[in-house]
């Protein structure tokens, strides 16, 4: 069963990588627009973080960027198969403008290696594509319950060189040792950790389980910290590259303090597109003991 899901799922990314990038967003915010209409779990999900983490907004501004969210996941969706199936020098002329790429040659010419944090936010699989085909680099990774679909991802994100680790032991000793190479290791900061190594820490003021990964990379190897996305440009024109400081406090000796940084580290660039952060994910699912589940009310977390 396992074998046909991959086909199917593998014939799929390939018909949708014969599309132009224009057509593949219009067919992906046509899809999320649709899901918004349709009031499932994932506009749901998404009103609940939208209304928790940017209060400030009014209720029809709330709206209107829960509608533009999903519109933008859907092109995100669609998007995927592009820069899995395209030629990568294809995929590279997508890249209209850059922003702060000075700080990342700041922090590699340090000497010190540098953690790439990339969010979900914009097209994450551009971002890490373009750095890989720059800087020795590595990425940490959670397979997917298809083994043959593992093989598929590694080998189409690593066709540039970059190396895809798991977040297991030997994943983390090998991103260490990355980053006292002097290079680059590539964490997405902003999923809710699983296991013991973990801190809570506001987001967007509301306190979540944090991931302590990033505080001890940078206590381990005394590397540097960056925020990195690739914003969506309007009308299928294409994308930017926009690289910004972290947030001060990633390597402080208290996790809490660092993981509240790593949280602002994110909330920061949110801010900069905020329709085109992923939304519909359940970042706030794991609260401290005794809270309230936001997205099931009646539950508690423990």
């Amino acid at each position: 069963m396992s074998k046909l899901k991959y086909f199917l799922i593998a014939g799929f990314l390939r018909l949708a990588g014969l599309l132009p990038l224009g057509l593949a967003q219009r067919i992906g915010r046509l899809g999320g627009l649709l899901a918004w209409y349709s009031n499932g779990r994932s506009r749901k999900t998404t009103d609940v973080n939208i209304r928790l983490c940017l209060p400030e907004l009014s209720p029809t501004e709330q709206k209107q960027l829960s509608r533009g969210s999903m519109a933008h996941t859907g092109m995100t969706a669609m998007e995927i198969p592009l820069m899995w199936e395209w030629p990568v020098e294809k995929c590279f002329n997508l890249i209209k403008e850059t922003r702060g790429l000075e700080l990342v040659d700041q922090a590699i010419a340090s000497g010190k290696g540098l953690i790439l944090l990339a969010p979900h936010l914009g097209n994450w699989e551009l971002t890490g594509l373009f750095f890989s085909s720059r800087y020795k680099m590595a990425s940490l990774y959670s397979p997917p319950h298809i083994k043959e679909f593992e093989d598929y991802m590694i080998r189409v994100r690593g066709r540039l060189g970059s190396e895809l680790v798991r977040g297991d032991r030997r994943g983390l000793l090998r991103l260490m040792g990355i980053l006292k190479e002097g290079g680059v290791a590539g964490i997405l900061p902003d999923q809710s950790p699983r296991g013991k190594t973990n801190a809570y820490a506001p987001f967007f003021g509301i306190e979540v389980r944090t991931m302590t990964l990033v505080n001890r990379l940078i206590q381990k190897t005394g590397a540097n910290a960056l925020v990195a996305f690739a914003e969506r440009l309007p009308g299928g024109q294409g994308f930017r590259i926009v690289v910004e400081e972290a947030a001060p406090g990633n390597g402080d000796p208290d996790p809490v303090v660092a993981a509240t940084a790593l949280n602002h580290s994110v909330e920061r660039v949110v801010r900069l597109a905020p329709a085109q952060y992923q939304w519909e994910y359940k970042r706030l699912r794991h609260r401290p003991a005794g809270e309230p589940n936001p997205y099931y009310p009646n539950k508690i977390c423990r």
